[in-house]
């Protein structure tokens, strides 16, 4: 959907404008008599650090699951998809934690900084990394519920498919419970780990017509 378009996009929007703000305007001189550039959170190189590196490693892990999620369907191993979507879900929680905390660090910061010629210079900067630092704490948690989503969703398919489609091999293929969001053809959903099965078996031949 558009939506989950949306929200796949918008961590690398959010974290090229944190680490790029910083990069740029978040180091300024502390007066124009020195030429030195400090930080301009509290003059604290650790909280300029630490927005950048997070901003890049969210940047890369969302090209990487990008990546991943291309080929998903192409992923025949049931657990192996099982690895795939619970790396997701850990990564996504993990970023939540580190883009909480960056937030905080840099807003504490920011509110211990001592306004001077060169930091006015540079605060909308500095602003803009904390409110998108904000903004990325949601984007994540939002990701982190979309893989947990998709984790059970393939779960209850996989134990459904396999307990009770093979306990009845001469049953006919029952349909989808109600409420499991794929009633109709518009909202079906292929189950994340569901093996593709070979429409064509080896060994199989038909049998053989005397008239």
């Amino acid at each position: 959907t558009a939506a989950s378009c949306a929200l796949s996009f918008l961590p690398q929007i959010f974290s090229i404008v944190v680490f790029g703000s910083i990069v740029n305007e978040c180091y300024v001189n502390r007066d124009s008599q020195d030429p030195e550039l400090l930080c301009i959170f509290n003059q604290n190189e650790s909280a300029c650090s630490y927005g950048i590196a997070v901003g890049i490693i969210a940047f890369f892990g969302c090209i990487f699951f990008f990546v991943v999620d291309l080929h998903f369907q192409q992923i025949s191993s049931v657990k192996d998809r099982k690895r795939a979507v619970l790396l997701d879900l850990g990564f996504a929680g993990f970023l939540s934690f580190l883009w909480f905390v960056a937030f905080c660090f840099l807003a504490n910061q920011w509110q211990r900084t001592t306004m001077t010629k060169g930091v006015s210079q540079g605060a909308d900067a500095a602003r803009a990394a904390i409110a998108f630092s904000f903004f990325s704490i949601i984007t994540w948690v939002g990701l982190a519920l979309k893989a947990l989503q998709r984790y059970r969703l393939g779960t209850d398919m996989s134990l459904f498919a396999t307990e009770q489609f093979a306990a009845e091999p001469g049953a006919p293929y029952p349909g989808y419970p109600a409420g499991s969001g794929v009633e109709s053809a518009e909202t079906y959903q292929s189950p994340p780990f569901t093996e593709t099965l070979d429409a064509n078996p080896k060994g199989y031949q038909l049998p053989l017509l005397f008239c």
